[in-house]
């Protein structure tokens, strides 16, 4: 048995042959096994076989290729409910049909996917199925708000084609979860900004290999041609996947007061300009000096935020281990822009005691 399924892939080649495993003319044809897939619990048995079995096959000149899969990986073993292997014994099977049967293929065909980690031991839950079933049931809804439009809106443009280029990239790294929760974030902007006919198009072709029974439905629905899942898959533009504008938050005395658009790395000077022309901040900085400014472009250390200081307070940023950790207000007399080391220490002691047992002390 054991020597029987060590070779069996490449009788595949030729199994008609009464002469030879295989002729050579069949196995220069067909060559390495594109990618060999196999549970867990074969790692150390079936697959250590095949490929010992084969680099002997190799080396007696019968195959002409040292390796037999160009790429082989192992998935992950779906445990229980409570994370013990699923066994009758324990009464913790679950039935596919059964499942099946109550939310639909489509639910526990994407469930199995979006469950976790392609090579990782993950454990059955019940409840993310409904979860699931849930997001299914949204992109069925969604159907009914789509707006017309052969091209991505400017609102979605940006994340469309940013998603297009997650789900390609994670589906060929087999990392079909992520790929998912991709799906469920522009799902949940086109609820917030709207949808149109090109970009509802563009999410059913990314969820066909996810959820094909519901994507056919929605297509034929919609009038689309052919089926989606011998359509051509979206392309994406790359310079369209980084955003042209950000948003950014505005903290006055440490608080937040407001948002502002901005083009992409606005210097410090451009968006100050904006923040003073937003009617909530211009009314706070009445009769105020602005004593300093903390902006970090983009999305580095705060991410996407600007922090004005008024006369009444001065804001230090804090970082533990290479990242920041938190900002702290403190009145001037207390603040390391006064001078004063001690009254500074002294505010950190209080929110960071367990991180300050062997942290230096940084002015800046």
């Amino acid at each position: 048995q054991w020597a029987g399924s060590s070779w069996y892939f490449l009788r595949y080649m030729d199994p008609h042959n009464d002469k030879a495993l295989a002729s050579p003319e069949a196995l220069n044809y067909w060559g390495q096994v594109d990618w060999y897939n196999g549970g867990m619990e074969h790692t150390t048995l079936h697959l250590l076989y095949s490929r010992f079995w084969h680099k002997f096959l190799y080396d007696l000149g019968v195959v002409p290729f040292p390796e037999p899969y160009h790429k082989r990986t192992s998935h992950g073993m779906i445990l229980g409910e409570g994370g013990e292997k699923m066994s009758k014994s324990r009464g913790n099977v679950v039935n596919p049909n059964d499942v099946v049967a109550q939310y639909g293929a489509d639910t526990m065909r994407m469930y199995i996917m979006f469950i976790g980690d392609f090579e990782k031991a993950a454990a059955w839950s019940d409840n993310a199925v409904k979860g699931c079933k849930r997001f299914l049931d949204r992109i069925w809804n969604l159907a009914d708000q789509v707006k017309e439009g052969d091209t991505y809106s400017k609102d979605n443009e940006a994340l469309v084609h940013k998603t297009i280029k997650k789900v390609s990239d994670d589906i060929e790294n087999m990392k079909f979860n992520t790929a998912i929760a991709a799906l469920m974030t522009l799902t949940n902007q086109f609820y917030d900004k709207g949808v149109n006919r090109a970009e509802f198009q563009t999410l059913l072709l990314l969820l066909s290999p996810f959820a094909p029974h519901i994507v056919e439905e929605l297509w034929e629905r919609f009038g689309l041609e052919g089926m989606a899942c011998t359509s051509s898959w979206p392309a994406y533009d790359e310079s369209k996947t980084i955003a042209s504008e950000v948003t950014i938050a505005v903290q006055v005395g440490g608080k937040l007061k407001a948002t502002v658009t901005v083009p992409m790395n606005s210097d410090q000077e451009a968006v100050l300009e904006v923040v003073k022309a937003e009617p909530k901040i211009a009314k706070l900085m009445e009769g105020k000096n602005l004593v300093k400014v903390i902006h970090v472009p983009n999305n580095s250390y705060f991410a996407n935020r600007i922090c004005i200081c008024s006369e009444i307070s001065a804001l230090s940023l804090f970082r533990f281990g290479g990242r920041s950790r938190s900002a702290l207000l403190l009145h001037p007399e207390n603040a390391c822009m006064s001078g004063t080391e001690e009254g500074f220490s002294g505010a950190l002691q209080n929110r960071f005691q367990p991180a300050l047992t062997r942290t230096k002390i940084i002015k800046f």
